[in-house]
């Protein structure tokens, strides 16, 4: 048993001095051939300058092929680390183009309401009635019903039954006021009533909402003949409205008379609410 594992120790001694004996030789062999290539560049031996490119250029190539892996992973890295870059960069780009379109679009609103109320504006100057403007925060539309609600009420001196305007035009009147709004009464509800008056020879007729953009005339004269574009304005025999209130144009339709309007209701932003000097609530 004692011999086989001192055989066995003995073998791996001689292995590992072989291996150190031909590392030692290859040494030598190195050194060697170096001082023959030496002797052999300076003594300028034929055929050692061809021999030296040939081991220079074999060199330099294993040299360049074991370097390249490294250098494809620093260009690897380089350009990942640029498209990353580039990623995160329109991506915000993105957002900044979002926030400047909305900022366009915000502006494009403001610049509308503006000249909206800009065109209010005018039209006070331009009458010698005293207004509150108004802007409008609810349609409140159904196939007969037709109203909007207002940011005006009694806090600003409204009160029921005063008249609204789009501009110079009458829409409506005021029919309930809170503190801070009110709702206003279309002309082409089906419960608005309005005395007016038209034509050259000053007819008197009721303007009488239908649920439809075109309110019709009731109580016209025996043996009326409707004409078209005729100019209807308010009459003020309620006491309600003042006379003389543009309101729109006749339209004949099958055997009745009706108005086109001067002012879209379903077009509406800010208002006119028309107040007149010592007027009192209408219940």
């Amino acid at each position: 048993m004692s011999s086989s594992r001192d055989d066995f120790t003995i073998a791996i001694r001689s292995a590992l001095l072989q291996r150190g004996a031909r590392q030692k030789f290859s040494l030598l062999f190195l050194f060697c051939l170096s001082l023959i290539f030496f002797f052999f560049d300076i003594y300028k031996v034929s055929g050692s300058t061809i021999l030296r490119n040939v081991i220079n250029d074999g060199v330099y190539r294993i040299s360049n092929l074991a370097t390249s892996p490294f250098k494809l992973m620093e260009n690897t890295s380089s350009g990942t680390k640029k498209l990353i870059y580039v990623y995160k960069e329109n991506s915000r780009l993105k957002k900044e183009l979002e926030k400047l379109k909305s900022k366009d679009l915000q502006v494009e609103f403001l610049q509308i309401q503006n000249k909206s109320l800009k065109k209010t504006l005018e039209t006070d100057i331009k009458t010698d009635r005293n207004n509150i403007i108004a802007k409008v925060l609810l349609d409140k539309s159904s196939p007969y019903l037709k109203s909007i609600i207002v940011n005006r009420g009694s806090r600003s001196g409204v009160l029921k039954g005063m008249p609204v305007l789009d501009g110079s035009y009458l829409i409506g009147k005021i029919v309930e006021v809170n503190y801070l709004s009110s709702r206003v009464l279309l002309l082409n509800d089906l419960n608005s009533r309005i005395p007016v008056t038209f034509g050259s020879d000053a007819i008197q007729a009721i303007l009488t909402g239908n649920g439809s953009k075109k309110p019709k005339l009731e109580y016209l004269p025996e043996q009326f003949i409707s004409l078209g574009n005729q100019k209807v304005f308010t009459s003020g025999k309620d006491g309600i409205f003042l006379p003389g209130i543009p309101v729109g144009l006749t339209e004949p339709l099958n055997d009745e008379a009706t108005v086109r309007l001067y002012s879209d209701p379903n077009q509406l932003s800010f208002v006119n609410i028309e107040i007149a000097n010592n007027q009192k609530e209408i219940f």
